[in-house]
């Protein structure tokens, strides 16, 4: 029989891969957003989570067998950040009607489970690297952690499994998404070709030569259709890396590589690209002119507030994935062919020239 999915962000760069995935293995798919987007495949639920009665109503006609929880929304405060997307899980979950077969959500959050949210990123005692799912929760204030709650009472009063995923930093495609590291790339290296400047690595000494890891949204789908199949990997946490680590100053050579630049090795100083790209936006809008370009907006393309903050770190960053490797989930992707695939994507639907 036919499965049918929920996802929640569908049109996100975590959301679009897994409603891809799910559309080739024959799910039937509705994609949760607050403005119906065109995906093939996927039928559209449009509701904003913040408001609880027009999220039930919209979700009244809904059973679906398994439920992606692929979004957020970005606040000024980590305070305002644990009301909003706390309610936005409390509202979906509620407004959902009560499962009368089995039914498994899968939560996405992230790395910052370790590392701490935006306010208190890398600040105080932080468990040790690789990171591990059995690592207790920081005595922070953080949105993940309300939200993995949220999610645990609902399944305790609602009977439905449950998985939550972390993810390191996300490779993946989307347009106007908040913390897309892969497209503020190629975007600042489109750029430093255009304008002759130097392909700067912005960020800090111990990413530049520190091991690392990051997560294709692929790889992210494909553990997030695993785990809601798999049993075994029910009322779980997960980490989800591609299963390489890499150090920048060698991946840093690969990106400038594919875009025909030289790449500017370290040198001491921190450059972020906030302060580089600031005054980007009107040659940007001449290049998508000339080019031909799908998107003028560089706003809605890069996100340099959050690849600083990735690439800035003062401490090194690497996963674990011996928990659902244990388990069955084998699938591997190796970093650098992601940024490639990423780069070809963007090219072949104009978003980059």
């Amino acid at each position: 029989m036919t499965k049918t999915a929920l996802v929640v962000g569908a049109s996100g760069i975590v959301g679009s891969a897994t409603a891809a995935l799910l559309a080739e293995e024959g799910w039937t798919l509705h994609g949760l957003a607050r403005r119906a987007v065109e995906q093939a495949g996927v039928q559209p639920v449009v509701a904003d989570l913040q408001d609880a009665d027009a999220t039930a109503a919209a979700l009244a006609d809904l059973n679906p067998d398994a439920v992606f929880i692929t979004t957020w929304l970005r606040q000024d405060s980590e305070a305002e950040n644990i009301r909003v997307n706390a309610a936005m899980v409390r509202n979906l979950l509620n407004g959902l009607p009560r499962p009368t077969a089995p039914r498994h959500v899968a939560l996405v959050t992230g790395l910052k489970h370790y590392l701490g949210p935006f306010e208190a990123y890398g600040k105080g005692t932080l468990p040790q690297t690789p990171f591990r799912e059995e690592q207790g929760r920081l005595d922070v204030e953080n949105f993940y952690y309300a939200q993995e709650d949220e999610l645990f009472a609902a399944a305790a009063r609602d009977g439905f499994t449950w998985s939550v995923h972390r993810p390191h930093t996300v490779i993946g495609l989307a347009v106007g998404n908040a913390m897309n590291m892969g497209t503020t790339l190629a975007v600042y290296a489109t750029l430093c070709r255009e304008t002759g400047r130097p392909f700067t690595f912005p960020g800090s000494a111990a990413q530049w030569s520190g091991l690392t890891d990051m997560t294709d949204a692929g790889q992210l789908a494909r553990q997030l259709l695993w785990a809601a199949e798999t049993e075994a990997a029910h009322d779980e946490a997960f980490n989800i890396v591609n299963g390489d680590v890499f150090r920048w100053q060698w991946m840093w050579g690969r990106i400038a590589e594919w875009f025909g630049l030289e790449p500017v090795p370290f040198d001491g100083v921190v450059r972020p690209l906030e302060e580089q790209m600031a005054g980007d936006a009107g040659v940007w809008r001449e290049i998508a002119a000339r080019e031909g370009l799908a998107e003028p907006d560089l706003a809605r393309l890069a996100s340099p507030w959050h690849t600083d903050a990735d690439l800035g770190r003062p401490i090194e960053v690497v996963t674990d994935m011996g928990k659902s490797r244990r388990l069955g989930f084998t699938a591997y992707q190796p970093t650098d062919d992601a940024f490639f695939a990423l780069f070809e994507r963007l090219r072949a639907e104009r978003l980059i020239p």
